[in-house]
């Protein structure tokens, strides 16, 4: 007597159907591209993608590689770099945005700490007693973050508490270099790129689902986050659009 295991595919969600049959215009679509290419600093791939798809260029090739090569210095750990290159492009964005000073400055003194572990601190002493404790001394949250960071200098770095380690982590410079770029995108009346933005509003819209206990799949993918990207090989952060 013979056995078979069945081979019925499995039904789709409703909601999944439903969200097939959705077409989205391809003008549209390549709108979008070419909007996130631009303000996130893609330039080569943002202008070939324009010529592609019959857009006008958003920004001038140069706008957008400096800004690229901003958060290129961030995310390779350059602080100094980047600082000096953000206020090269707008010398009035670090002092019409405290916090975003602060949030470099007190990277630039981890990316010391990371250098000094084991080793001599006075460099990273001398750096956030003349640069961040000025600033901490007026602003309590400031002096928090700085206290924060200080704990580095004094803990061992493979047994920091996870508060303390995530300073270490790579996700506080993307993170630092995503605040840089939309605040440089602000300045330049431009604003962040609308696919995030249409991303924030898709969690906010999915969390306010499950609240009210509405019939969805246990898990909605957003298809953005490819295996294949070696822009971390670049010093680049990936395309991946976080919520």
């Amino acid at each position: 007597m013979t056995s078979s295991s069945s081979t019925t595919t499995p039904s789709k969600h409703a909601f999944e159907t439903r969200v097939g049959d959705v077409k989205a215009p391809k003008s549209g679509i390549n709108a979008l591209i070419l909007d996130y290419l631009t303000k996130e600093g893609y330039p080569e791939a943002a202008a070939k993608f324009s010529k592609e798809a019959n857009l006008e260029l958003q920004q001038e090739k140069t706008n957008i590689k400096r800004r690229r090569e901003i958060q290129h210095a961030i995310h390779v750990g350059d602080i100094e770099t980047a600082i000096t290159a953000l206020n090269d492009l707008d010398p009035e964005i670090l002092d019409m945005e405290p916090q975003l000073h602060f949030s470099l400055l007190r990277l630039q003194l981890v990316e010391l700490i990371r250098q000094c572990n084991g080793g001599d601190i006075t460099p990273a002493l001398d750096f956030a007693t003349t640069k961040l404790a000025p600033r901490a001394a007026m602003n309590s949250d400031f002096l928090k973050d700085l206290e924060k960071t200080m704990a580095l200098l004094i803990f061992p770095h493979d047994s920091l508490q996870p508060e303390h380690a995530a300073l270490l982590h790579s996700d506080l410079r993307s993170k630092t270099a995503t605040e840089v770029n939309e605040a440089v995108l602000m300045r330049q009346a431009q604003g962040e790129a609308a696919l995030r933005q249409l991303v924030k509003m898709r969690a906010w819209a999915e969390s306010a689902a499950r609240s009210k206990k509405k019939d969805l799949p246990e898990r909605i993918e957003l298809g953005l986050n490819g295996e294949d990207n070696d822009d971390y090989e670049n010093g680049h952060e990936p395309m991946i659009i976080s919520t």
